[in-house]
This record gives C-alpha cells, sequence and structure tokens, in this order.
C-alpha cells in the first residue's frame, strides 16, 4: 500500500531543492489529497517517541475536522513509539546502546559517562518516556548513564525535566570525569542534534570551560532496525 512521509508542520519551508527538488508536505495537505480521491482508511502513524503535544492536543482536533469534511473516509491516528505496556522501551534502549558502541568505538574512548538526552517536554508524560528508556539502557552499559533534557521552559512546574545537559556535563567535569558520550535520544540530525545543532554548541560551551572533558556525541536512531520495527507494528495494530 501507499505510504507517504510527511510533517505535522514547518518542514514546508525547507528549500525544495535541498530536497531533491520535491517540496516537503505537511500532513493536514496530505490527508486532504487523500481524502479527495473519494473514501478510503489513512492511517496517521506518529514517527514520534512519547505522546507529545502535537499528538493529544494540536492534532485531534484537526482529525476530527477533516472527518466531518469527508464522513466517507476513515482517519486511524496510531500510536507513538514507546508505550510501557509492551517491549518497545527495550527496542528504544537496543537502538540507543549500538550508537553508544559505535561513537566509543570510533572516538577510541577507555570509560566515558554517558549521559542520555532528549529534547526536553511541557509535558511529563514525555519525559516519562525518557526515563523509561535511561532505565531500560543503564544496565545494558557498563558504565555511569545519566539522563538529561536539552532544554525546559522556565518555572518550577516544570522541573521535572531537569537536569538540563549543560548542567549535566558540567557536573561530569567538576567531579574528574574525562570522557563523556551525549547520547541522543533523537530521530535525525536538525537544528537540535544535527553537527552544528544546539546540543553541539552545549557540548562545545562545555568543552570550553572544562577542557579537560572530551565529550563525544551519538548519532540519532531514526534510521534503525528498532524504529522501522515499532513503526510496523503501530501501524498493524492501528488497522486491527
Amino acid at each position: 500500500m501507499e505510504v507517504r512521509s510527511v510533517s505535522l508542520l514547518h518542514s514546508n519551508r525547507v528549500d525544495p531543492n535541498e530536497l531533491a527538488g520535491e517540496p516537503a508536505q505537511l500532513l493536514e495537505e496530505s490527508l486532504d489529497q487523500f481524502a479527495h480521491k473519494g473514501d478510503g482508511t489513512a492511517v496517521i502513524l506518529p514517527l514520534f517517541f512519547g505522546p507529545s503535544g502535537a499528538l493529544v492536543e494540536y492534532l485531534p482536533p484537526r482529525l476530527a475536522a477533516l472527518q466531518t469534511k469527508y464522513p466517507q473516509c476513515r482517519f486511524i491516528l496510531a500510536n507513538c513509539l514507546e508505550s510501557p505496556g509492551d517491549d518497545s522501551t527495550k527496542l528504544l534502549a537496543c537502538a540507543i546502546e549500538r550508537a553508544i558502541g559505535e561513537a566509543i568505538v570510533q572516538n577510541g574512548m577507555t570509560a566515558p559517562a554517558i549521559v542520555m538526552t532528549d529534547h526536553g517536554s511541557p509535558l511529563v508524560a514525555v519525559t516519562d518516556v525518557r526515563n523509561r528508556i535511561g532505565e531500560e539502557l543503564a544496565p545494558r552499559v557498563p558504565l555511569a548513564l545519566s539522563v538529561a533534557s536539552m532544554e525546559r521552559r522556565e518555572g518550577e512546574r516544570y522541573a521535572f525535566n531537569e537536569p538540563l545537559l549543560k548542567r549535566a556535563l558540567n557536573e561530569l567535569a567538576q567531579s574528574g570525569q574525562t570522557e563523556a558520550v551525549v547520547a541522543l535520544q533523537f530521530l535525525f540530525a536538525g537544528r537540535h542534534a544535527g553537527p552544528k545543532g544546539d546540543i553541539a554548541q552545549i557540548c562545545a560551551d562545555v568543552s570550553r570551560e572544562y577542557p579537560q572533558l572530551r565529550i563525544n556525541i551519538t548519532e540519532p536512531i531514526g534510521e534503525s532496525g528498532e524504529i522501522i520495527e515499532l513503526l510496523a507494528r503501530r501501524f498493524n495494530a492501528a488497522i486491527s
């Protein structure tokens, strides 16, 4: 069956020349085009780690509006990648574990501390996903592992995101640690996880302040076999 790779928001701003001449398409536009062709079922398959605001707040009313506009069609929103009800946490931890191992070998590290970081979220449920992956990952690596957020909103109500990545790395340096791997709980490189992204900048800032701490960053895991497996599972569960 047809599989369309689309974005919820933002990527239509990318110059089509950077995308082999094909403009990026957004979800609502794609679903509208699908429904115009007649009846049928569209499965919206989230490439999201957890139940972010985009999935639980932004998207449902828009799908409801499309359902009203096209009553002859079905629009099914599948589950996100991680769920405490199956082994998805283990699979995601496996993907990150492999990325950590590759970073250690490629950079000739001996005994680095591991800091697994996600973006940070205003929703506790999303941070809970990060924490569950970290708990699954910790015994799989024979090294000290902690979790962190790249950034957070101001205010005590968002303190559950702590520690921030910069603070976690600073504390490692202050404790005498000389090697660290920043393990990305990110799917793809971009403005946050890319070579010149926010995380690279945070690490560079820490390295300037603590040159004795050698920091390397893993690759994102969006193209790993575990992610493909989880997407296939979520699709099959949605249609059944």
